[in-house]
């Protein structure tokens, strides 16, 4: 019974099936937004109710992120492997981590009933003000999209609180944080950047629920309130937010390519330094979010300096991943191996664009455009995904007992699934710097030839999914 287990290991699959769930719906989602965007005008959307468009990508970037990429790398594959890598039969509180389980669909559900309100308002998935406080169109849709980021903060605080406890007081004899697994340690910084962070998150929905209902005027401009107060907030927890969904996503890749290649990862104490700079550094940097609401020369040069330093760290990583593949004997068998290549191929990609677009000169023009979706796309949809799919491959005799997927099909898969985002996110750097701006379900004629090639990328996506449902067994 999913309402009263408690092993870990089921729990782990549980988590991998709700982010599969939601996954698929936010995929259906992000197909809408595509084919309303195939060609100039509008196709889909009637002009009566243009907010659905904005309802539309604000719950598919809600659900990617909340309840797809983080279930699945910090619940899904943290529960599995911590106890097992730290020597431990079980998580230290079982109870705890049945609960932070059953939280997330209630979550989710809470984020979807904002649908049957009158009018289902999108402010974005940032929930800014005043868009989510006095332009509300459906105050209903707000509060239970708030609930729902509490309950699914909440969850991740529990098994934050869970793994670490697990790893620090029940690791076997003998076996010192020192020569922990790179999967230790990246839930022990996911988990400390989540227990630092979520509280600051929580702190500003609360307060835009006062703002919302009990007439407290934190961002409310009009009585001297200050809406970019929430920004600050917000990005506090969401610049973090984006390594702890990528961080357990590395040290998936480091186990896939030092068991395919049977090697020890080169520098691996250095890939631990790394990862640990990168979640300091992380949490430095949030405002590089927000070069266009006037901060002044001095902080905008500090955000753009620390920002491009971050590439160090995370450079170190992918050149010690590439020296480990490049001393072994460079072959391609397995599609988890396929799926790890993919992932140093578009992280690099999206983490070059992010360089760009931590130079505060140029992020004054590239801000709110294409250039920025095409960027955190690379690096998290394509990054943080093929990093599941890459850990759900290696493993899967592991959660199933047999292969779930034949290996011909999943490295066509992976072909098919590669060419798709490729074409559909590539084509996006260049309608960023024609400045088409995101959020707007219209767009100048002009631009028309590669927002179907997007479109089109797009089509290739669902094919692959659909056809790598037909391969599974």
């Amino acid at each position: 019974m999913v309402l009263s287990n408690c092993n870990h290991k089921t729990l782990g699959l549980y988590y991998l099936w709700f982010a599969l769930l939601f996954g698929i719906m936010a995929t259906l989602m992000s197909l809408l937004i595509r084919i309303e965007l195939y060609s100039s005008g509008i196709r889909m959307i009637s002009m009566e109710n243009q907010n659905y468009f904005n309802y539309t990508f604000t719950l598919h970037g809600l659900i990617m992120i909340f309840f797809n990429v983080q279930p699945a790398l910090f619940g899904g594959f943290g529960n599995y492997y911590v106890p097992v890598l730290c020597g431990s039969s079980e998580v230290a509180f079982p109870r705890l981590n049945s609960i932070s389980l059953l939280l997330l669909p209630v979550a989710f559900l809470l984020v979807l009933l904002s649908s049957l309100s009158e009018f289902g308002y999108g402010p974005g998935w940032t929930l800014y003000p005043p868009l989510s406080t006095t332009l509300s169109l459906s105050p209903l849709a707000i509060d239970v999209i708030v609930a729902g980021l509490l309950l699914a903060g909440f969850s991740s605080l529990l098994s934050s609180i869970n793994f670490m406890t697990t790893i620090f007081h029940l690791r076997t004899n003998g076996y010192t944080l020192g020569i922990i697994t790179f999967n230790s340690w990246s839930i022990i910084f996911t988990s400390i950047m989540l227990i630092s962070t979520l509280p600051v998150l929580s702190a500003a929905l609360v307060m835009l629920i006062t703002d919302l209902h009990f007439n407290t005027i934190f961002f409310d401009p009009v009585f001297y309130g200050d809406p970019v107060l929430y920004q600050h907030l917000f990005w506090f927890f969401g610049h973090p937010e984006v390594y702890i969904l990528i961080i357990p996503g590395f040290a998936i890749i480091s186990q896939v390519i030092s068991t395919s290649y049977n090697k020890v990862i080169f520098g691996s104490q250095s890939m631990i330094l790394a990862m640990g700079c990168i979640s300091v550094l992380g949490g430095m940097v949030w405002a590089h979010h927000m070069m266009t609401v006037g901060l002044e020369g001095d902080t905008r040069s500090y955000f753009t300096a620390v920002t491009i330093l971050i590439s160090l760290p995370t450079g170190t990583k992918v050149f010690n991943w590439i020296t480990t593949y490049m001393g072994s004997n460079n072959v391609t068998f397995h599609s988890s191996t396929l799926y790890a290549l993919s992932f140093i191929l578009t992280f690099t990609l999206g983490g070059t664009t992010g360089v760009v677009l931590g130079n505060a000169a140029v992020d004054v023009s590239l801000h709110d455009t294409y250039y920025v979706i095409a960027h955190f796309h690379f690096v998290l949809s394509l990054g943080a995904v093929i990093s599941i799919l890459a850990g759900i491959s290696s493993f899967q005799t592991n959660f199933f007992g047999y292969n779930l997927v034949a290996n011909r099909i999943a490295i066509l898969f992976t072909l098919i699934f590669l060419t798709g985002i490729f074409i559909t996110f590539i084509p996006m750097h260049i309608l960023g710097f024609s400045v088409m701006p995101r959020r707007i379900p219209d767009y100048p004629d002009n631009l028309n030839s590669w927002n179907q090639l997007c479109s089109l990328g797009s089509a290739i996506l669902i094919f692959g999914t659909v056809f790598l449902s037909f391969g599974v067994s």
